[in-house]
C-alpha cells in the first residue's frame, strides 16, 4: 500500500468518525395516556467533560400528526451534530389528532389556545428534563436553542415569548433561559409579549402567501369573524419588525408568494442559519438580516 493511499484511507476514517453520532431515547414526561419521549443526538467525538450547545426541536403536523423521528427530523439532528451541537427532537401531545373539528375554522378559539398552551408546556417540561440531566447529557444549559416547524414553531414561540400568558404558574420553569429560536412558518397570539427582557436571537422562515399560518397579522387559517375558530395570529413579518425595534438579533427569510411549504426544514439554508446562530448566540453579536426569495 502506497504512503499516499494510506494517508487517503486514514483521512476517510477520520472524516467518518468526526461525523458520527450516538442516539439515545428518554421519556421526559407521562401525561394522561401519553408517554412523551425525546431523542438525543450527540456528536461521536464529544470529550468526557465537554458540554455542548443544543438545539431542541418540535416537529410540525397541525398538532395532529408528525414524528420526532421522521426522515427530515433525523436528517436535521444528524446535521446539527456535525456543527458541534447536541440535537434533541421531542414528541409532544397531539391534542387535535382524531378531533372532529380538526384545527381549522371549526375548532374553537378556546380549543386552539389550549392546544398552544399544552404544546408550550411540553417543550418547557422537555427542557427542564434536559437541564436536570445536563451533566449526563453533556448539555450547556446556557446555550439552548428552541426550534420548530409549523405547529412546532407555534409551540416554540408560545413557550419562549408567551409562557406567562399560557401558563398560570411558571415557577417550575424558572431555570430555563433559552438562548435562541428557529421558527419555520410559525406565529404567535400577540407580538407585544416580546420585550427587552425576553427577546433573544430569532430565525424566522415564512412564505408571504401562507394559507394556514399568516405571514403578517391575520386570522389563523384565515377564518371569518363569525367562525368559532376565529383567532388572530401574528406571523414572522410582524415578529421580525418587533425584534428590530428592540435591537435584538433576528434573521428573516421571506419567500415572496410562498405558501405553507416554507415550513419544511430548509436544508439548503442550514449553513446560513447556523452561521447566524453561532455569531449571535455563541459570540453575542447583534445581527439583523432580512433575505428575500421568490417562489420558484
Amino acid at each position: 500500500m502506497s504512503i499516499s493511499f494510506k494517508i487517503l484511507v486514514g483521512f476517510f476514517f477520520v472524516s467518518l468518525s468526526s461525523f458520527s453520532q450516538t442516539v439515545a431515547t428518554h421519556t421526559y414526561a407521562v401525561k394522561q395516556n401519553d408517554s412523551l419521549k425525546l431523542d438525543v443526538y450527540t456528536p461521536g467525538n464529544i470529550q468526557p467533560n465537554q458540554k455542548l450547545p443544543v438545539l431542541i426541536w418540535m416537529h410540525g403536523g397541525g398538532f395532529s400528526g408528525g414524528l420526532r423521528d421522521g426522515k427530515d427530523e433525523k436528517q436535521l439532528m444528524k446535521y446539527i451534530t456535525t456543527k458541534g451541537y447536541i440535537g434533541v427532537s421531542i414528541s409532544y401531545r397531539l391534542l387535535r389528532k382524531g378531533a372532529k373539528t380538526g384545527f381549522g375554522c371549526k375548532c374553537s378559539k378556546e380549543e386552539k389556545l389550549f392546544t398552544f398552551a399544552m404544546a408550550a408546556q411540553d417543550l418547557l417540561d422537555a427542557t427542564i428534563f434536559m437541564i436536570t440531566q445536563s451533566d449526563s447529557l453533556q448539555i450547556d444549559t446556557k446555550k439552548i436553542i428552541a426550534g420548530g416547524s409549523s405547529a412546532g414553531a407555534e409551540a416554540v414561540l408560545s413557550a419562549v415569548y408567551m409562557k406567562d400568558y399560557f401558563i398560570e404558574d411558571t415557577s417550575a420553569y424558572d431555570q430555563i433561559q433559552y438562548a435562541g429560536i428557529i421558527s419555520l412558518a410559525g406565529a404567535m397570539v400577540d407580538e407585544t409579549h416580546i420585550t427587552t427582557a425576553n427577546a433573544i436571537p430569532t430565525v424566522l422562515f415564512h412564505g408571504t402567501k401562507d394559507n394556514l399560518v399568516p405571514y403578517s397579522k391575520a386570522p389563523h387559517h384565515f377564518c371569518n369573524k363569525e367562525d368559532t375558530g376565529f383567532l388572530m395570529l401574528t406571523g414572522s413579518g410582524v415578529i421580525f419588525t418587533r425584534l428590530e425595534k428592540l435591537n435584538t438579533s433576528c434573521y428573516l427569510f421571506r419567500v415572496e408568494g410562498g405558501e405553507h411549504e416554507v415550513a419544511s426544514i430548509p436544508f439548503a439554508e442550514m449553513d446560513h442559519i447556523m452561521t447566524f446562530i453561532n455569531n449571535t448566540v455563541i459570540d453575542s453579536k447583534v445581527i439583523q438580516t432580512k433575505r428575500l426569495e421568490f417562489k420558484k
